[in-house]
């Protein structure tokens, strides 16, 4: 078995889970427009991603947008990410920074929209390589139907 799949097993499945995730803040305010905003931000993604049980493999803190790569377990939707990277960033910079509260009264930081993108480690012409040789292997077998 390859060692990336070694490295992301669950319960009973086997595999590699990595989603591309980005949202913007409300009224794309400019709220990252100083350093030490996007170092904090930054660490409250990873503080959130490893208090569910996922991993943040990149990370980039816009002016006014996210964007991470993460490794999810096959339990978490995409979307149920985001919405907890939302939810504990938007909570720590509201307590780290105040004055944003002023800016978004309503308690509101992130913009509702999201971008969610699939990422694969292997191309299409692996998958239908890897999909031949099973039926290959399985023919020689004697069982063509696994």
């Amino acid at each position: 078995m390859n060692s990336i799949y070694r490295q992301h097993t669950h319960n009973r499945s086997v595999g590699w889970s990595t989603w591309h995730l980005q949202w913007c803040t409300k009224y794309r305010y400019k709220v990252f427009y100083a350093e030490k905003h996007r170092l904090v931000c930054k660490v409250l993604l990873y503080e959130a991603a490893e208090k569910h049980g996922f991993v943040i493999l990149d990370c980039d803190v816009g002016i006014d947008h996210i964007h991470v790569i993460a490794s999810l377990p096959f339990t978490m939707a995409p979307v149920d990410a985001i919405q907890r990277l939302k939810g504990i960033s938007a909570k720590g910079l509201f307590i780290e920074f105040p004055y944003l509260r002023r800016l978004y009264r309503k308690g509101r930081l992130w913009s509702p929209g999201k971008f969610i993108g699939s990422i694969g480690h292997i191309t299409l012409e692996k998958a239908k390589q890897y999909l031949e040789a099973h039926h290959a292997k399985a023919t020689l077998s004697g069982n063509p139907s696994s």
